[in-house]
């Protein structure tokens, strides 16, 4: 997905990434699931209490923080 990449993800706490975990995938903190996964499910229609509820070690709060840090990364590149 191509909002990993362009986004600064650094920046965001919730998240941290290992060469040697995923092929070095964006991970939400203290997990294996990828931030990726957090945007393919809301495509799909899955609410964010259902997403936390499916991936088990992911919070709500890390969720949030990860949308926030979208949508800021996101206005700042429209600015």
């Amino acid at each position: 997905m191509s909002t990993q990449t362009e986004l600064g993800w650094t920046g965001c706490s919730a998240v941290e990434r290992d060469p040697q975990r995923l092929s070095g995938a964006w991970v939400f903190r203290g997990t294996r699931v990828p931030v990726a996964a957090l945007f393919e499910n809301l495509e799909d229609g899955i609410s964010l209490v259902e997403f936390v509820e499916l991936f088990p070690g992911v919070t709500q709060q890390q969720a949030r923080a990860v949308l926030e840090h979208a949508a800021r990364s996101t206005a700042a590149a429209v600015a």
